[in-house]
């Protein structure tokens, strides 16, 4: 272990951000940049679970048309077009299909549904939507002959556990404070502050100050508040549901991914993933407690299978998957009777009386509209930040994303040329996760051996020393799942030694702080 990643001072913090997903990781770097003190914490790695384990889209949530959710889907739609801009290395339009089926509604309802969705975007950069004629077309190769007709609409595909890290990354750029693997133990009020306790995986405990608690724990939040605040919690709860996923062998050609509507009305979705994969996801199981290290189990896989197998020609079989994951959707409880329905808006609660330091906690979310929940919850806290500074992440790049009219391509292109003798796959990988900062990745090396050893999957020492100096990288799991998903390629033998090689390193190069 690391205990020294980082160490707060004794002078009280604005803001104790407990929980590093992406809410709060994305309320760390608002508030940083608007110029408060911060300190942000997790008891695992940063991203280490919902914001790591989704179906990587941002999306305005075109199933949210159905449940009149018509606020939620105009703030997603106008999140997804700045997230478009501040981060593009790491967001990329998709383009989703939509076989038709005679269990939904009629093709004009659908037609007019994604009217509605484009028009809500207001002016989107993205392709508008369409209706399709499947047979004999690269849209329809894949599917069974009987989808006939079809609709197409884009949103965007995203790396969530990068995109949660570099809002961490341009939090601390911005002067907080991040503690991985640091666990919340205790809190109590003196003072006008908060006094927290906070513990080390290595069981060293120590004590800071804040003038505010923020609670954005994820499917731990209501356990945190309760811990936290006690009886004088409120009635808030959360409904949690687990969400899994398969990504298999490439199950067709082409760049199109598809939402299939299963005859039990949920949907599932086929997206390309990582170059030679598809990614298949999700089911809805309800869970009663958070599960630190849930899995996807065999009714799961099965179901997903046969929702490919209802709508492509090739059937597929869980032993197809190369990897799975699982994840905890902590949906805001509105009482609604399935997990399809719950409401994808989030809620924000204070605890704390007049003079109290306040408690706030965020209940919901989504990977989609994390900055402007941030931007809401520093409105919400205005009355104990006299003077706060205006929002501003709408016009500023992510680490790495400040690309230019070139673009990626560009990026490419001015890779390729300064290191001729590199693999081109390999600058293509480190362009889409590092943006403008992969040059200062590779550094003065110009050949794959300057690169130091390559333990397979395109990652090489240079990348994973990069990611324990720059990035709170601290495991394999870091690396192979999180920063990068270099362990689809990445045989046994490698992922040993790179986590002998990752012992080695963290005694010697520089804690990120």
């Amino acid at each position: 272990m690391r205990p020294k990643l980082g160490t707060p001072d004794n002078l009280p913090y604005d803001l104790l951000v407990v929980g590093a997903g992406i809410n709060g990781a994305g309320l760390a770097r608002d508030a940083a940049g608007r110029g408060l003190k911060v300190l942000i914490v997790d008891q695992g790695d940063i991203a280490a679970a919902t914001s790591s384990t989704s179906t990587k889209l941002i999306h305005g949530g075109l199933r949210y048309l159905e449940h009149y959710a018509f606020g939620l889907v105009r703030e997603s739609l106008t999140e997804r077009e700045i997230l478009l801009s501040i981060a593009p290395h790491l967001a990329r339009e998709q383009r989703f299909v939509i076989p038709h089926t005679p269990a939904q509604r009629p093709r004009w309802m659908i037609r007019l549904g994604l009217a509605l969705y484009d028009g809500l975007a207001r002016g989107s950069s993205l392709k508008r939507a369409e209706a399709l004629a499947l047979s004999g077309t690269p849209y329809g190769a894949p599917l069974r002959k009987e989808f006939t007709h079809g609709f197409a609409y884009s949103d965007l595909a995203t790396d969530d556990a990068r995109l949660t890290l570099l809002n961490a990354v341009s939090a601390a750029q911005l002067g907080a404070k991040v503690m991985t693997r640091t666990k919340l133990v205790g809190a109590r009020r003196e003072g006008g502050e908060w006094r927290a306790v906070l513990q080390a995986a290595d069981g060293a405990q120590q004590e800071c100050a804040a003038r505010i608690l923020v609670n954005a724990a994820g499917p731990w939040t209501v356990a945190v508040r309760k811990a936290i605040a006690g009886d004088a919690a409120g009635p808030e709860s959360l409904r949690l549901v687990k969400g899994s996923h398969l990504v298999v062998p490439r199950l067709y050609s082409g760049e199109q991914a598809y939402l299939l509507q299963n005859d039990d009305g949920r949907i599932a979705f086929v997206i390309p993933f990582e170059g030679e994969f598809s990614l298949v996801g999700t089911t809805e199981v309800p869970l009663d407690a958070p599960d630190a290290a849930p899995r996807i189990d065999a009714s799961e896989a099965d179901y997903l299978c046969s929702v490919v197998g209802r709508f492509f020609q090739a059937p597929l079989v869980p032993s197809q998957a190369v990897w799975s994951y699982a994840g905890i959707r902590a949906l805001y409880e509105d009482g609604k009777g399935n997990a399809s329905a719950v409401s994808r808006e989030y809620r924000l609660t204070v605890d704390g009386g007049a003079g109290e330091a306040p408690l706030l906690s965020i209940f919901g979310g989504k990977l989609t509209t994390y900055r402007h929940l941030a931007e809401r919850v520093l409105d919400k806290l205005k009355p104990w930040l006299p003077g706060l500074r205006p929002s501003w992440s709408a016009g500023v790049h992510l680490p790495g994303g400040g690309l230019g009219r070139s673009g990626l391509p560009g990026l490419l292109l001015e890779l390729a040329r300064r290191y001729p003798k590199l693999p081109p796959e390999l600058l293509d990988a480190l362009a889409r996760r590092h943006g403008t900062l992969a040059a200062r990745v590779l550094g003065q090396a110009r050949t794959e051996a300057e690169l130091g050893e390559h333990f397979g999957g395109g990652l090489y020492a240079a990348e994973a020393d990069y990611m324990v100096a720059h990035e709170w990288a601290h495991s394999a799991d870091d690396i192979l799942w999180r920063r990068t998903k270099c362990g689809l390629r990445m045989d046994a033998q490698g992922q040993a030694r790179l986590a002998r090689h990752l012992v080695e390193r963290l005694d010697t190069v520089p804690a990120r702080t």
